[in-house]
């Protein structure tokens, strides 16, 4: 679509379904950092790698080991790693080029939520969100795990693989804890089931900030916007909240204990609260006031200028979308289908949303061309109006044309050598990122044999004595004999050799033309019998009438 015939007036948001994607029963959904890729979990286990562009599946990965369904799917920075958790509370760690498994371990409890690290290029560090224990950090290289503090109170240490069975053990259940990565992958931000937001050293596993959510609901669902200066969470009291990152880019940590030093007079949970209001301060709220539903999967888009949240609700597929100042835009009315997923591309106006059905739905925008847009000169008109004519309409050298001046310098160089950066992209031009997979083409078979295999039908169905035989219902093969051997001879330009599965597809044919000629002989000697039979009963019954 050209830039210039869209019309600006417009929302740069989706409004209609355009089409949908279909392979067994999809649970989750995730873009690749182009939006180039869309990988989706299955509930048999599977994990299936739609090309976005074609819409044709690109690669599928499957683990012999894992039948239960995907809970979560998470892609690497460049694109090379994929990470999939599952029912059954394995997380494993792919190789999308190749479809290898890099690594596979096994939880305590079932992982909800599986974000790899965003700040490593290709990470084996991953943040795991289990059904009922804290958060925890995965590291596949070592082989152990950590749990992350969920209050301020608790300062577990870090833990040794097998201390992770005392993460379901040790107290009462408890709501599952959110938890996401910050951009640079030096922070965790965890939010609890008291209505805080902690801000968490998993280095050294300790509670650097602490921000109050307003009215204490717990928090369901918690993430950063691509650029990392907004952060999002979604609470039990049915609030999407906006919150806006007041910590640099970099050195977040430096930062983040130059606050800490800052603050005098106060210690413990008060001094966490103040080093928290440095650090997030609330920008926008967002709820229903009339239906106060639910919310699920609430996101930002590629840009950050809007938020967006699926309706819990059952039996519907509503998509509400709020612009940054907190107006609502609009409403995406889908199937009567509960929406269980949703994700917005990373660069264009597209949303995917995935149903209990197991179908995903993409929403794109309807766009209302603008053909005027390609003769700058052109007017649109509303209603009729009264032409006025130019003196030099009809010259031959107008004036106004003698007027223009090309301001467009040509001793200037043009620089066709150096790529701009996408707007929307902070990937290190000096990494090679992954941005489709190769086709990976159906090996042909042997053109020797096929060619084989045609010179034998061409023998076959040309030979007169197979003619006659199929008019007789009979099936010979001539091949095998050397009449048809000369009359392959005369008819082909030349003969070559049969190979040995050339010889064995004869063998199936002939048993196959033998079967057939002898159930074609019984059913005309059966017929035979019937007709004698009918024309002897036929005789008797007309002597016995004529008797009679």
């Amino acid at each position: 679509m050209n830039a210039p015939i869209i019309d600006p007036l417009q929302g740069d948001f989706p409004e209609v379904i355009e089409e949908y994607l279909e392979h067994g029963v999809i649970k989750c959904v995730a873009f690749n950092h182009r939006g180039s890729l869309l990988a989706a979990g299955c509930a048999d286990g599977g994990c299936v790698i739609f090309d976005f562009e074609t819409r044709g599946i690109a690669k599928e990965l499957r683990e012999n080991d894992c039948a239960a369904a995907i809970t979560s799917v998470s892609w690497s920075k460049y694109g090379h790693r994929l990470l999939v958790s599952a029912a059954d509370k394995s997380l494993t760690l792919w190789d999308v080029s190749t479809g290898e498994k890099i690594a596979r371990t096994t939880l305590q409890q079932t992982p909800l939520h599986a974000r790899l690290n965003p700040g490593l290029s290709s990470p084996s560090l991953c943040l795991a969100c289990p059904l009922s224990s804290a958060p925890m950090i995965v590291d596949f290289e070592i082989g152990c795990t950590t749990l992350l503090p969920v209050s301020v109170p608790e300062m577990p240490d870090v833990l040794a693989p097998q201390q992770r069975s005392k993460c379901a053990e040790s107290g009462p259940p408890f709501s599952p804890a959110a938890a996401c990565f910050n951009k640079c992958g030096d922070l965790v931000y965890v939010g609890n089931a008291k209505g805080e937001i902690l801000i968490v050293d998993y280095k050294s596993v300790r509670v650097l900030a602490l921000v109050p959510v307003t009215g204490g609901s717990a928090v369901k669902n918690i993430v950063f916007s691509r650029n990392g200066q907004y952060l999002l969470t979604n609470s039990h009291d049915r609030t999407i909240r906006i919150y806006e990152n007041l910590l640099p880019g970099k050195n977040v940590l430096s930062s983040l204990e130059e606050l800490g030093k800052n603050v005098d007079g106060l210690d413990g949970v008060e001094k966490m609260k103040t080093v928290g209001s440095k650090c997030l301060t609330l920008f926008r709220e967002f709820q229903d006031l009339v239906t106060k539903m639910h919310w699920k999967a609430p996101c930002f888009s590629g840009d950050g200028e809007w938020v967006v949240g699926g309706s819990a609700c059952k039996g519907e597929h509503k998509i509400y979308i709020w612009d940054r100042a907190g107006h609502l835009v609009k409403i995406l009315e889908g199937p009567k289908e509960a929406l269980i997923d949703l994700a917005w591309h990373p660069v264009h106006p597209v949303i995917v949303s995935v149903s209990l059905t197991g179908l995903v739905y993409i929403w794109a925008k309807d766009y209302t061309e603008n053909w005027s847009a390609f003769a700058p000169d052109f007017k649109e008109l509303e209603e009729n109006e009264e032409y006025v004519e130019r003196e030099d309409e009809f010259d031959l050298i107008p004036e106004t044309g003698k007027v223009k001046v090309s301001s467009v310098n040509e001793d200037e160089e043009v620089d066709i050598e150096t790529v701009e950066k996408d707007a929307f992209s902070d990937s290190d031009m000096s990494v090679e990122e992954l941005r489709y997979l190769p086709a990976e083409p159906i090996p042909d078979t042997n053109e020797e044999e096929q060619d084989e295999l045609k010179l034998i039908e061409a023998r076959i169905s040309a030979s007169p004595a197979s003619e006659e035989a199929g008019q007789n219902g009979h099936v010979a093969d001539h091949t095998s004999s050397p009449l048809g051997e000369e009359m392959g001879e005369t008819r082909g330009k030349r003969k070559r050799k049969p190979s040995e599965k050339a010889m064995e597809l004869q063998a199936e044919k002939a048993k196959s033309s033998k079967a057939s000629g002898r159930t074609v002989r019984e059913k005309s000697r059966a017929s035979g019998d019937q007709e004698i039979d009918g024309s002897v009963n036929g005789v008797d019954d007309d002597d016995d009438d004529a008797y009679f």
